[in-house]
């Protein structure tokens, strides 16, 4: 099996050698991060195949027919594809099923660039289909037969323009310690690629969360993955997040799940380390009485930059921290800059993007004894 990895690069993707590319990952880490001292490594696989719970193809034409197609970098040609192995059985499955259906309307397939696929664990699936064109009464009309066919959402995009046949998300279950989740999954919101995994991942921050007491500071909530789950081990969590969408499915899920401890504020991390320093007031935090809550813990699972010297700063002023990352390199400097205040009591790796450099990490630190 010859697909694109989620590292956007070409390469054989044999499940027999999974184990092998996962060990050659967890060498790597452990040198990198020989001096910190580490506990014992606690390693959270992945499945070997149709782990990917989403994918985005490029719509190859060609000899009066569409493709799928992905591009290798550094090439202008694409690769064409008849399978994607490390993306879901759901997938695969609607891959042919969507093609076919294009090659047979000039409506579906004319100008049609680009496919993107959002399922989940539960069932659900959404495909959008990107064009280089104005979408018409037309092509909904075809579309909306397309969409009762496949038993999907579908959506259309061109430049400026959004056609949405039913709705724009699907709704993720996931199962944590034995309680189910849902979860509402927008289409341009981001989510966790690797449901099982991330699964994992609750699971893991839950226990952690489990020592913990008081209130808890979440930074970067995105839709709410793991406030949902960490918000029963805590009085009040107050959650901030950037992104508008995001945010929004935040809400969303609290109240799907039941969960009515959590404020939502939709600001930056650097914005929060001002509030909280008193460096200046925000209109947006006017209704909440930030010295009204009793932080003992902070969780953050930053971008692939890490976090910035002033929130590593305002993490130091926590007992309890719940950091999940994506990038080993920046989780090291920032663990480095703690090590001063903190020592880390548990260390974790989840291999949510397997065949790629990529390791998630998973550490919880607690603070020292003055």
């Amino acid at each position: 099996m010859r697909p694109l990895n989620g590292d956007g690069a070409l390469q054989e993707i044999n499940p027999n050698n999974y184990q092998q590319q996962l060990d050659e990952k967890l060498a790597k880490l452990n040198s990198s991060f020989a001096e910190l001292a580490l506990p014992n490594i606690d390693i959270h696989t992945s499945e070997p195949l149709h782990f990917r719970m989403r994918a985005e193809f490029r719509i190859w034409h060609e000899n009066g027919s569409a493709h799928f197609a992905m591009n290798q970098p550094g090439e202008k040609r694409p690769y064409i594809i008849e399978d994607f192995p490390i993306g879901s059985q759901q997938i695969n499955q609607l891959m042919p099923l969507l093609l076919a259906e294009i090659n047979v309307s000039e409506i579906l397939s004319r100008r049609l660039f680009s496919a993107e696929f959002l399922t989940t664990l539960s069932g659900e699936a959404l495909i959008t289909l990107i064009y280089h064109k104005p979408l018409n009464d037309e092509w909904q009309e075809v579309a909306l037969k397309l969409q009762q066919q496949l038993g999907v959402a579908i959506i259309g995009r061109s430049r400026k323009q959004k056609t949405v046949l039913d709705r724009d998300y699907v709704i993720e279950k996931l199962h944590v310690s034995g309680k189910e989740y849902q979860y509402q999954q927008v289409e341009t919101g981001f989510t966790q690629p690797n449901a099982g995994v991330n699964q994992k991942m609750l699971e893991w921050a839950l226990k952690q969360s489990t020592q913990c007491s008081g209130d808890l500071v979440e930074l970067y909530c995105g839709n709410g993955n793991f406030t949902c789950v960490l918000a029963q081990n805590f009085n009040r969590v107050l959650a901030t997040e950037i992104s508008k969408i995001s945010v929004r499915s935040a809400q969303y899920n609290f109240e799907a799940n039941g969960i009515d401890n959590v404020t939502v504020v939709r600001m930056s991390s650097e914005e929060f380390t001002e509030a909280l320093n008193g460096v200046r007031p925000f209109r947006r935090l006017k209704d909440i009485d930030l010295d009204s809550y009793n932080f003992s813990t902070i969780f953050v699972d930053p971008p692939r930059a890490g976090l910035d010297d002033a929130t590593v700063a305002l993490v130091k002023r926590f007992d309890n921290i719940i950091y999940v990352s994506c990038n080993p390199a920046t989780l090291k400097a920032n663990l480095e800059a703690l090590s001063d205040t903190h020592s880390i009591e548990s260390f974790a790796v989840f291999d949510q993007f397997p065949y790629t450099r990529h390791l998630e990490s998973g550490v919880f630190l607690v603070k020292k004894l003055s």
